[in-house]
């Protein structure tokens, strides 16, 4: 079969047993997906072409699951604009959307305790302001003029068996400062002409923006928060882990280790109550 033949071969996903159109093919390493059954994938996942039927097949049962998981959460706290972070400080447990109706979009719930790090990251970027001289031609401001675009991401590390990290922007649209400008006073016994009313005199503070400041408290909240809620569940494992002192229980008397809930493993009285 020559290449135009291969090119409108029908091929069928390995998934679902439906036919993939000719723009539909998700290629996997041994196989083929179609696009309906790609989009079940984790949106954090990014190693498709490079996995196996099976490693995808495993995922796709890890998503079902998932569902589970979104429906049983339950909203304490919401961090961002955008995409969001929900956490659930009951379950110990949080997800990552910009989904108006996350339950339908099925986001990956995690455990407090699966957060390995978080960083806020400051993108920059910057394009030179040109002025046109006399003879109409576009040239620098003297000093140099520039406008400035900024974009804030968050990255969570985590322990996951389909991806590491979860990177978003949390700002919708970036923003634009342009450097500080007043005008040159005229020069001493010269003609008193202003030689450029828009020259630069103060440089680039973008923290002296509003929305700038805005998204780096935004952002510094975000990562406070996922920081001290995984330090919680890791605190909580260890003194889950710890072993129990011996104590006196105050209904029977007896010298006892309190069992899970914390009761006499001789009379079943509360410890401490």
């Amino acid at each position: 079969m020559g290449l135009f033949g291969k090119l409108f071969e029908k091929k069928e996903c390995a998934f679902c047993g439906g036919e993939i159109g000719l723009l539909g093919n998700r290629k996997l390493e041994d196989g083929n997906m179609c696009k309906e059954c790609a989009s079940k994938l984790s949106p954090w996942f990014e190693d498709r072409r490079q996995s196996t039927v099976a490693q995808i097949q495993e995922q796709l049962d890890y998503r079902e699951a998932n569902k589970d998981k979104v429906a049983a959460f339950g909203t304490t706290r919401t961090l961002g604009e955008e995409t969001k972070v929900l956490l659930d400080e009951n379950a110990g447990v949080f997800m990552v959307t910009s989904a108006r109706n996350y339950r339908d979009a099925n986001p990956d719930v995690l455990r407090f305790s699966d957060v390995t790090g978080c960083n806020l990251d400051i993108d920059e970027s910057r394009d030179e302001i040109m002025r046109k001289n006399a003879e109409g031609q576009m040239v620098s401001h003297k000093p140099p003029r520039y406008r400035y675009s900024y974009d804030f991401y968050i990255t969570i590390f985590v322990n996951n068996p389909y991806f590491d990290e979860i990177r978003f922007r949390i700002n919708d649209s970036s923003v634009d400062i342009e450097d500080d400008v007043r005008p040159h006073q005229p020069v001493k016994g010269g003609l008193g002409v202003v030689l450029d009313a828009l020259s630069s005199a103060g440089g680039n503070n973008p923290e002296s923006n509003p929305e700038y400041r805005n998204y780096l408290a935004m952002g510094e909240e975000i990562k406070a928060a996922l920081l001290q809620v995984r330090q919680q569940a890791r605190d909580e494992a260890v003194a889950a882990a710890a072993p129990k002192a011996a104590v006196t229980c105050s209904y029977c008397g007896a010298t006892t280790t309190p069992d899970a809930s914390g009761c006499c493993e001789f009379c079943g009285g509360a410890i401490g109550a």
